[in-house]
This record gives structure tokens, C-alpha cells and sequence, in this order.
């Protein structure tokens, strides 16, 4: 009896609820402005790529590209809102397997030589699929690492584990398989970032102890340098940024660097508009990928870079309240990686763009040119969204010690962390 009124208390404390429509409005806003400067810098990109290599790209074929790719992202996210959470924490570990067999397929597929892992710049990371497009399978296999993990650790929170072998030793094996993968066969240091982040941000939730996390802080700095130092365009990128203004100009990272700030000084206080950008016509490499952000800033100038960096700090922020206010721990880990996630791209790629941190190709989300790594970090936020429908208010926490939402009783607004609506 005891045990069934407790179950019928926590029912009525966790139960399904209205969801954070601003995370979908956020989300939204931030995917239209991209939409908006592919269109304007589109037919520069590929007068540039026409120029360079011959091809014969058409005015609008990146924005109808991005078109398309926002439209799979949208699906991704309506899909992964409707899509019952239980049905994806219960496949956690085939979404892991499907993401390792897809890069090591891709690997294989690179040795053998198919046309259909062809290398682009020396690295191979992408499967390409023809009018298809590409995939880049480093994505699924950090959407897969995301939510096995967040199981795994979730599981092991609860008999109050997390700082034993048992499972720092699977933990340890998947982010070292992974990362390999990621890091050194495909070469992608970026990606293996946005992982690390993903990863420690989950460990530190879990409440690792402060001990392991200094050790692995530390191990996570040696095999840092270990990586930069065996590649020499790392080492590259590394002294570039320790030279700071000094840098040859005939070094590329010096180059990218210098157009990066120009760009962004061009845009003084309102930016130069739509359109309009100088950088875009060649000048700036990668200008509709990793160097959006500085396009962002020569179009829409000192405000323009400062809404969109509000815009993201509020999205972050609505991550943090959505993970506050869970209680099953599996979920908690699970927005605490997509919140790593998000927040690693955001951080990195404007740090790289201002001359505060070396350059890493991590992509700047929801903005840069690009279908799988938008597709599948709208996908975890579609799955965020999703878990803000099952929060419970501050005051009625300390009532639930873990999550049953088989209630169908559904209430009006968002429970978050006060009494009043925020």
C-alpha cells in the first residue's frame, strides 16, 4: 500500500504537460537568419567555386541546398517531438552501433576506393550520395553517443556508481573508440571537440568527483597536444594563434584570421546589409560554413551580432531550465550533452572568428552551410523540446524521485523554476 501511494504521488507530480515553445521559437529564428545569408552570399559562394574549379554552380543552388536541408531539419525536430523519449532511451545502444558501423563503413569505403567516400581537402567524413547530397556519419555517431550514454550514466547514477571502474571503464572505452574514429581517421577535430563537450558535460551532471574530473581534465590536455603535435596543419593552426597579429599573412590560418576580423569590422555598428558583404566574393575562406558568424557580422554589423548572440544565450538558458527541473536522470544527462553540444559550437566557432581560439572547422549551428550536422542537433533539440513537456515545479521536486508520466492529465503552461510564469 505504501509503495502504491508513492507511485500515485509521483504520477500526479510528473505528468505531461505543455512544452517550451520558446526552445522551437529559438530554434526557428536562428535557422531562418541562416536561410537568409545563404540566399544573400549563395550566388557569391558559387561565382567564387565557378572561378576556382570550374564548376558550374548556379546562383541559387546553395540556397535551395539550405532549403532543402532546413526542411529535412525541420522534420527532424517535429519527429523527434513526437517520437515517444521511451522508444529512443530503449534503443540507445543500436543508435551507438548504427553510428560506429556508418564510419567504419565510410572508412572502408575510403580504402577501397569508391567514388562514394571520395576525400575532400585530405579527409574523408562524408558519404556522397550524388543529387542526394552528403552525409556526414560523425554526426549519427555522436546523436547514438549522446543518448547511450545518457542511459548508461543515468542507470549507474542511480545505484550511485559513477565513480567506480564499472563505469568509468565502459565510458572510457566508448569516448576512446569514437574519438579515434573522429580524430583520427577522419581527421575531424572539431567534431571530436563538440564530443568531448557532450561527454564531460554529462560526467560533471552525473557528479563525478572532482578528483577523476582533475585527471580527466589532465589526460583530456596531454592527448590534446598529442593530437595537435602528430598533425602538422594543427601545429599550423596552433602557432598562428600564438603569433597573434604578428602572423605571416602567407600562412593560411593567418589569412582566414585577418578576413574573419575584417569582415567583422566592416559591419561597424549596423552592418553593411543583405547582400552587400565584400568578404563573401572570395576574400574570406569558407564563408558559408565556418565563417558565417564573421559574414554575420560585416552584413548586420555590432547589433546584429549582438541579438544573435542573445538569441543563442537564450536557447542555452532554456536548455539549463529543461534540465533543471527533470527528474528522471537519464533525461537530465541527456539535455546536459545536448547542452554541451550546442553550447561547445557556439563558443568555439565565435571564439575562432574573433582571433580568441585557434581555428577548429566546428560549425557555427543552425547557421552554417550544411544538411547532417543541422539535421541532427535540431534532431536533440526536437528531443529537448520533447522532455520540457515532463518538468516539474521547483516547489514539488523534492515529491518526485523519479519520472512516471503515464498520467494523461495535461496542464496548461511550462512548470519551470518559480511560481510565477518565466
Amino acid at each position: 500500500m505504501r509503495d502504491r501511494g508513492w507511485k500515485a504521488r509521483t504520477t500526479e507530480v510528473v505528468r505531461k504537460h505543455r512544452p517550451d515553445y520558446m526552445i522551437a521559437l529559438y530554434t526557428a529564428i536562428l535557422m531562418l537568419i541562416g536561410l537568409v545569408v545563404i540566399y544573400a552570399i549563395g550566388p557569391q559562394r558559387a561565382n567564387v567555386l565557378n572561378n576556382a574549379i570550374g564548376s558550374n554552380f548556379s546562383d541559387s543552388y546553395f540556397f535551395l541546398k539550405q532549403l532543402a536541408s532546413l526542411a529535412l531539419a525541420v522534420a527532424a525536430f517535429v519527429g523527434m517531438a513526437m517520437l515517444p523519449y521511451k522508444f529512443v532511451l530503449k534503443h540507445a545502444s543500436k543508435l551507438l552501433i548504427f553510428g560506429l558501423v556508418a564510419c567504419i563503413l565510410l572508412f572502408l569505403a575510403s580504402v577501397i576506393g569508391l567514388s562514394i567516400a571520395d576525400p575532400v581537402n585530405g579527409a574523408t567524413r562524408w558519404f556522397h550520395l550524388g543529387v542526394l547530397g552528403t552525409i556526414q556519419p560523425a554526426e549519427i555517431l555522436k546523436f547514438g553517443a549522446l543518448v547511450y550514454l545518457a542511459v548508461f550514466l543515468g542507470s549507474r547514477m542511480k545505484l550511485g556508481s559513477i565513480n567506480n571502474k564499472e563505469t568509468l571503464i565502459p565510458v572510457g572505452i566508448v569516448t576512446a573508440v569514437a574519438m579515434f574514429i573522429i580524430i583520427v581517421i577522419q581527421r575531424d577535430l572539431g567534431t571530436g571537440i563538440s564530443l568531448t563537450a557532450i561527454i564531460v558535460t554529462m560526467l560533471m551532471i552525473a557528479g563525478l568527483s572532482k578528483k577523476i574530473g582533475g585527471y580527466l581534465l589532465l589526460g583530456l590536455l596531454i592527448l590534446g597536444c598529442l593530437l595537435i603535435f602528430t598533425s602538422p596543419h594543427r601545429v599550423d593552426r596552433v602557432m598562428t594563434y600564438l603569433q597573434g597579429d604578428s602572423s605571416s599573412t602567407d600562412d593560411a590560418g593567418a589569412y582566414h584570421i585577418e578576413h574573419a576580423k575584417i569582415a567583422i569590422g566592416s559591419g561597424g555598428f549596423g552592418g553593411v546589409g543583405i547582400g552587400n558583404s565584400v568578404q563573401a566574393t572570395g576574400y574570406l575562406p569558407e564563408a558559408i560554413n565556418d565563417s558565417v558568424f564573421a559574414i554575420l557580422g560585416e552584413t548586420f554589423g555590432f547589433v546584429g551580432l549582438i541579438i544573435l548572440m542573445g538569441i543563442f544565450v537564450a536557447l542555452l538558458l532554456r536548455l539549463l531550465k529543461v534540465l533543471d527541473h527533470l527528474v528522471d536522470q537519464r533525461l537530465k544527462l541527456l539535455v546536459a550533452g545536448v547542452f554541451g553540444w550546442f553550447g561547445a559550437h557556439v563558443i568555439l566557432n565565435i571564439a575562432a572568428m574573433i582571433g580568441i581560439f585557434p581555428l577548429t572547422g566546428i560549425t557555427l549551428p543552425l547557421l552554417s552551410f550544411g544538411g547532417t550536422s543541422m539535421i541532427f542537433i535540431t534532431a536533440a533539440l526536437g528531443l529537448v523540446f520533447q522532455l520540457s513537456g515532463y518538468t516539474v515545479h521547483s516547489s514539488r521536486l523534492k515529491e518526485a524521485t523519479h519520472e512516471n508520466s503515464s498520467s494523461g492529465r495535461r496542464v496548461g503552461r511550462t512548470r519551470y523554476a518559480s511560481r510565477r510564469s518565466s
